[in-house]
């Protein structure tokens, strides 16, 4: 029987019905309620991190393949510091000139392209997307947008009606139309071509319920979907049609950007293109909530002229010195570079693997944000999410978090930190053979 899809929340999600909860977790159930969100068939409980490791409050060490948040390494020294030093001196809102704030928004507004010359800085990366979007209906007039079919933008209202991947029930409302992830699977020898056709009939199903495209909006590296970054450039028809329509292009740069792909710093310049509005989070702040909409200038006047924007806690200072301690940490420390020299070493270790076991499919990826598909023997078109949470869990027996992604929760999403050396990427290698039987 094939698998079904599955509810990106749902994917390795602690079932406290088919399962015995300790007392910790037993206390966060009760406080969370329904929205609780624990990950593994027996969650952990953390103490501390450091680098590319996390330890439990059982002294238990674990290698961290899973989160793309602490991108420079978990609880990195010059970060810390800056944190420490600009909360014990200054934390207040941007109704104020804070030299720290403006500083850092140069040097970020250096790492994008000239166009995009106005940074607005909000908490979370579903506030920025929100934003994005508003920005986008008011510079085009148009209401639609485009998603991939299993993509996922964030969790405000808005958000949540452009992140097929988070829907428990129901379908796209006539505003969003989702088309397929830019896989071979789905498009065969002619990516490029494909992905952008599709872009064109969902302009045309757009207007066919009376709707103009706002936008297409991708996260470049389709994380989601099961990370699909391939060939670079593919997207770049895609834009030029939504373009051509009336439409923005919105770069969702939460998973690929900051140097993650090794190849650039952010996933959109492998394709070759500039976005019109670009959205950032998690790892802005490598850990400290943060995120940002980069827009024209112009666009967001026009966007201001109708509605203003406020966010209090947006563009804190303590949040900036963390932003401004990452890029530095990134160019200081080469991550960049690392990411594309040690992906290329983790993949090719990973390639082994593939050529050794029938039920390990498709590799792809950047840098160090890989996929890898789990399926049925000798059927790589054949998913096996059953397979995936059982090689998850056994993982993590072996010292290793990681997460999965795709329509069927069958592919492994493979993020380390981006400090990870050659050293970790064999342990986790290792380890995978082994969760692998």
């Amino acid at each position: 029987m094939p698998d079904s899809p599955r509810q990106i929340l749902d994917m390795n999600a602690f079932d406290a019905r088919q399962q015995p909860a300790s007392p910790a977790v037993s206390r966060r159930l009760r406080n969370f309620g329904a929205a609780s969100v624990l990950f593994y068939q027996e969650p952990i409980e953390l103490v501390s991190a450091e680098g590319c490791w996390m330890q439990a409050a059982d002294g238990r060490r674990y290698l961290d393949f899973y989160n793309n948040v602490p991108s420079v390494g978990h609880s990195h020294p010059a970060v810390v510091a800056a944190v420490r030093e600009q909360i014990g001196q200054l934390n207040i809102n941007t109704r104020y000139v804070v030299d720290v704030v403006d500083g850092y928004l140069e040097a970020l507004k250096a790492q994008l392209p000239a166009l995009l010359d106005n940074v607005v800085l909000t908490c979370s990366g579903s506030e920025a997307n929100d934003l994005a979007m508003r920005i986008a209906c008011k510079a085009t007039g148009g209401t639609g947008f485009i998603v991939t079919e299993n993509a996922y933008h964030g969790n405000t209202q808005y958000v949540t009606e452009i992140s097929p991947s988070a829907w428990k029930q129901g379908s796209a409302p006539p505003h969003v139309i989702t088309i397929p992830a830019p896989s071979a699977q789905n498009y065969g020898d002619d990516l490029t071509a494909g992905f952008a056709e599709n872009v064109k009939a969902a302009i045309d199903e757009l207007a066919w319920y009376g709707q103009s495209p706002a936008a297409l909006i991708c996260d470049s590296i389709f994380s989601s979907d099961g990370v699909f970054p391939d060939p670079a450039g593919f997207l770049k028809p895609a834009v030029e049609a939504i373009h051509q329509a009336g439409g923005l292009f919105i770069a969702d740069e939460v998973q690929p950007g900051f140097g993650r792909t090794g190849e650039a710093f952010w996933g959109f310049a492998r394709h070759g293109v500039i976005p019109d509005l670009v959205t950032m989070g998690k790892p802005m702040g490598n850990g400290f909530p943060m995120a940002a909409v980069a827009a024209k200038s112009a666009d967001l006047e026009q966007f201001c002229a109708q509605t203003g924007y406020f966010n209090t806690f947006g563009g804190n200072p303590v949040a900036a010195a963390a932003g401004h301690a990452v890029l530095k940490v990134l160019e200081q420390e080469g991550l960049q570079k690392n990411a594309l020299v040690v992906g290329r070493y983790l993949r090719a270790r990973l390639g082994d693997l593939v050529q050794r076991d029938p039920r390990l499919g498709d590799l792809r990826g950047a840098g160090l944000f890989l996929g890898l598909d789990l399926c049925q023997p000798d059927a790589p078109d054949a998913p096996d999410a059953a397979l995936a949470t059982d090689v998850i869990n056994r993982l993590k027996t072996h010292g290793v978090l990681i997460g999965a992604a795709g329509r069927y929760g069958a592919t492994l999403k493979i993020r380390p930190p981006l400090c990870l050396s050659q050293d970790e990427a064999d342990i986790f290698c290792h380890a995978l053979d082994l969760a692998l039987g």
